[in-house]
C-alpha cells in the first residue's frame, strides 16, 4: 500500500533547508508504517524509538538539550551507531515524553545534519495539556485517511487513479460506472489503512464492519485514558452526536442537540479535545464569501465532520448494502454522506482550508467554499445524479463568481455558470 505523503517526506529529506520534521495524524492512519517504510526505502540506517511505556528512553531526554548527549546514550541503549547525513531518527508516540517534543528545537539550532522524523497520535492534546511546542522550529506534515486515489491504487486500480486528476478525459466519462461502483466500495470501507488492506484481501464487508468497531472502541478508550473525568462525559456525548447532526439538513452543528440547554461554553474543551486527536474536523461559516475568507469567519457557527467517511457509516449503524446500492433507505443521510466524502477528499488530497456560507434565514446554504488564488469558489455537494442546483443559483446570482462548482455522481457537464464535477474527481478541483 503506497501513500502519496511519501513524495512530501522525499522533498523533506532532499531539502537543504529542512527542519525535524513532526507528522501529524490520528491513531490509525500508518505514521508508523509510513515513517519506518521511508527509514527503509530511503536512508542507510533508521533508528525506530517508540516511547510508549519506554520510561528508560524517555528519562534520556530529561537531563538536558545536549545533542551530542542524546546521540550517545540512544546509540548505548539501542546498541545502535547514529551516522550524521546517512541515519533517520523515528520517534514515535512522543506524547509520552514531552522532553523529547521539546529537544526538537535543538536539534534543529545545533545539530541539523540530524534527519529526525516524530509522531505522536495524541502530540495535539499532549500540547494543549502543557507540552512546550518548539514553534518555528520544524517542519510539519499531515497524514490523514486514505483517499479515494489512494484506495484506487490500493485495489490495483492505479489507472483509475490517474485518470482522475484529468476529470474531463473521455476516459474518466467511459469508466463512469466503474468510478462509481469502487466509490460506493470506498464510501462503506473507507480510507483506515488496516481496513482498506484487510478488505483488499479478503473482499468481506461485515469484517470491515468489525474492525471499524473495533477502531472506534479504540478511540472510545483513549478517551477514558487522556480526558480529564469531568470532560470525558461531554467527549463521549459529542462524538456520538456527530452522525445526528450530519444528517439534518442544516448541518450546523447546534449543541442543544448534543444535551438539552447546553451552549456553546459547555462543549468548547470538548470540541478542541477531539479535534487535537485528530477525530474530528470543524469546517466554519464565513459572513460573506470575500477575500480572504479566514477574515469572515463566524467562530460561533459551524459543522463537524468525522476522520474518515468508512467510521462515520460505523458509528452511524448504516445498513451496508444501502450504501453499497445507493437506494432510499438511507436518503435523509445521503447529503451527509456526499459531503463527508467531500470535506475528507478536500483536506487529505489539496491545500485548500474549507468553509461554508448560509444566507441570513439559511434558506440556500453553500456546502464548501474554497480559496483558490484570487477566487473564491463555491462548491455544491449532490449526493446522486441529481442535478438541480437551486442553492448554487442562488449564490451565483447573489455574488457572481466566474462558475460554481456542482460535485455529483453525474460526469462532467459544463453549462457556462456551473460547471459539474464527478464525485470521484473532486480531490482534482
Amino acid at each position: 500500500m503506497e501513500r502519496l505523503l511519501m513524495q512530501d517526506l522525499i522533498h523533506w529529506k532532499d531539502d537543504p533547508y529542512r527542519k525535524p520534521l513532526i507528522l501529524w495524524g490520528a491513531r490509525q492512519v500508518g505514521k508508523t508504517w509510513l515513517m519506518k517504510r521511508f527509514g527503509e526505502s530511503c536512508f542507510q540506517r533508521m533508528v525506530y524509538v517508540s516511547f510508549y511505556n519506554n520510561r528508560r528512553i524517555a528519562s534520556i531526554f530529561d537531563q538536558d538539550y545536549s545533542i551530542s548527549r542524546i546521540i550517545q546514550a540512544l546509540e548505548i541503549e539501542l546498541h545502535v551507531e547514529i551516522i550524521p547525513d546517512e541515519t533517520l531518527l523515528v520517534f514515535d508516540e512522543v506524547q509520552y515524553a514531552p522532553k523529547v517534543v521539546e529537544s526538537l528545537k535543538y536539534f534543529q539550532e545545533d545539530a541539523p545534519e540530524y534527519y529526525v522524523i516524530s509522531a505522536g497520535s495524541l502530540l495535539g492534546v499532549a500540547i494543549h495539556e502543557g507540552c512546550s511546542f518548539p514553534v518555528g522550529k520544524v517542519d510539519e506534515l499531515w497524514l490523514h485517511p486514505l483517499s479515494f486515489e489512494e484506495y484506487l491504487n490500493a485495489r490495483g486500480e492505479t489507472r483509475l487513479g490517474e485518470f482522475i486528476r484529468d476529470w474531463n478525459l473521455p476516459e474518466v466519462t467511459s469508466f463512469k460506472e466503474r468510478y462509481t461502483e469502487l466509490l460506493r466500495e470506498y464510501m462503506v470501507v473507507g480510507g483506515m489503512p488496516e481496513v482498506v488492506d484487510r478488505f483488499c484481501g479478503q473482499q468481506d464487508y461485515q469484517k470491515v464492519r468489525e474492525m471499524q468497531l473495533s477502531i472506534l472502541n479504540q478511540y472510545e478508550g483513549d478517551f477514558g485514558k487522556h480526558a480529564s473525568p469531568g470532560l470525558l462525559p461531554r467527549i463521549r456525548m459529542t462524538w456520538n452526536a456527530i452522525p445526528a447532526q450530519l444528517s439534518k439538513e442544516n448541518k450546523k452543528f447546534f449543541f442543544g442537540q448534543v444535551k438539552t440547554g447546553a451552549r456553546m461554553k459547555d462543549f468548547e474543551l470538548t470540541l478542541q479535545w477531539l479535534r487535537d486527536a485528530g477525530l474530528i474536523h470543524l469546517v466554519y461559516k464565513v459572513e460573506k464569501p470575500a477575500m480572504p475568507l479566514k477574515s469572515y469567519v463566524d467562530l460561533s457557527a459551524f459543522k463537524v465532520f468525522m476522520i474518515d467517511i468508512g467510521l462515520l457509516g460505523a458509528l452511524s449503524e448504516l445498513d451496508i448494502s444501502s450504501v453499497l446500492l445507493g437506494n432510499d433507505i438511507f436518503v435523509e443521510f445521503k447529503g451527509a454522506f456526499a459531503e463527508q466524502y467531500v470535506l475528507q477528499q478536500l483536506i487529505s488530497s489539496t491545500s485548500y482550508t474549507p468553509y461554508y456560507y448560509s444566507g441570513e434565514k439559511s434558506t440556500y446554504e453553500t456546502d464548501f467554499l474554497i480559496q483558490r488564488g484570487k477566487d473564491i469558489l463555491p462548491i455544491e455537494v449532490k449526493a446522486e445524479e441529481n442535478l438541480r442546483s437551486k442553492s448554487a443559483k442562488f449564490y451565483y446570482e447573489k455574488f457572481h463568481p466566474d462558475y460554481v462548482v456542482r460535485t455529483s455522481m453525474a460526469g462532467a457537464v459544463d453549462q457556462g455558470w456551473i460547471r459539474n464535477i464527478p464525485l470521484w474527481a473532486v480531490q482534482s478541483i
